[in-house]
């Protein structure tokens, strides 16, 4: 669902081959504007393939591809003025400052250089890069070299900002600031963030929906919540205060409901869904039984993902 929002990215029936090989089998994508939208697949899915095909850097075989309101086949320079690209592999020069980066991308988009100025130093300053922005890029971490990258997307002023893998490499402190950062873009830049990544916790903290992409085919779609009602092993958790409440508890549910070792609680099957927790909490109130609390677990993305495509994640998909 997209919560009232215009999509800025629609694709329907998205297909590209190489040769044989079929990468994209008739994909359909929707990504309502100032919402962050993850693709997960396992190597060779496509994900790569897909954001070159969005981002007017390759041609799709076929299907219909709105982005920012333009087609990319027809209309490639309009597209390119509303999105910005970011990958795994920085297009930082690492010869010249952060501040000059910056300049440069402000000379590129023929912006008056006396906002490239400002603009370049608020960017250096929310970024993190202030004491940085008179360094070669050449002495930054990979961490600083990634939210240097992003803050150049950012001169541009897109709409649109695709980002490919953007934190792959980096180590677990940098990554983390890397997603407080591309969660801000939409809070308080009002873009839209197609994210491409093989770290399902980044797409489990970040994505408001999430599609799962394998052999060429979106093969699930939801929020992530959604996503992991999909996998059997789901539970509601019924929490007593002693053994008798437990053993009370059990005997009202039967077989299929289980005590957890070492604690007084009972694991219920169920979704986590509205129903099945409502479905609980009705045989606790007809039968009187001494519940102290509830709570719902739910497989996480890891399970999601095996179950979906039998493989786990692994690296990015080679460049075509």
């Amino acid at each position: 669902m997209n919560n009232g929002r215009s999509p800025a990215i629609r694709a329907t029936g998205l297909r590209k081959s190489y040769g044989d090989k079929i990468v994209l089998d008739g994909v359909d994508i929707a990504v309502p504007e100032a919402t962050i939208f993850s693709l997960l697949g396992p190597n060779g899915a496509g994900k790569t393939t897909t954001v070159q095909i969005l981002s007017t850097l390759i041609a799709a075989d076929g299907g219909e591809i709105r982005v920012g309101g333009y087609d990319p086949a027809a209309e490639p320079d309009a597209v390119r003025s509303v999105i910005g690209v970011t990958g795994q592999f920085a297009a930082v020069d690492e010869l010249l400052t952060g501040r000059e980066n910056l300049h440069l991308m402000g000379d590129l988009h023929h912006l008056p250089r006396r906002r490239t100025r400002e603009l370049a130093q608020e960017l250096l300053a929310r970024f993190e890069l202030t004491d940085a922005g008179d360094k070669p890029a050449s002495t930054y971490s990979g961490g600083m070299t990634r939210r240097l990258d992003l803050a150049m997307t950012l001169v541009g002023d897109p709409r649109i900002i695709f980002l490919d893998e953007p934190t792959t490499g980096l180590d677990p402190r940098s990554r983390r600031t890397m997603w407080d950062i591309i969660g801000g873009l939409v809070h308080d830049y009002g873009v839209t963030v197609f994210l491409t990544t093989q770290y399902l916790e980044e797409a489990d903290r970040l994505a408001d929906r999430i599609a799962v992409l394998d052999q060429g085919r979106i093969v699930a779609e939801g929020t992530s919540a959604e996503l992991k009602r999909l996998v059997p092993g789901g539970h509601i958790r019924v929490q007593f205060a002693d053994a008798a409440g437990l053993r009370a508890a059990a005997g009202v549910f039967g077989a299929a409901a289980r005590p957890l070792t070492d604690e007084l609680t009972l694991a219920v099957p169920g979704d986590g869904g509205l129903g099945s927790l409502r479905a609980v909490l009705d045989r606790i109130d007809s039968h009187g039984l001494p519940a102290e609390g509830l709570s719902v677990h739910t497989p996480d993305l890891d399970d999601v993902f095996l179950t979906l495509t039998g493989t786990p994640t692994a690296d990015k998909e080679p460049v075509r």
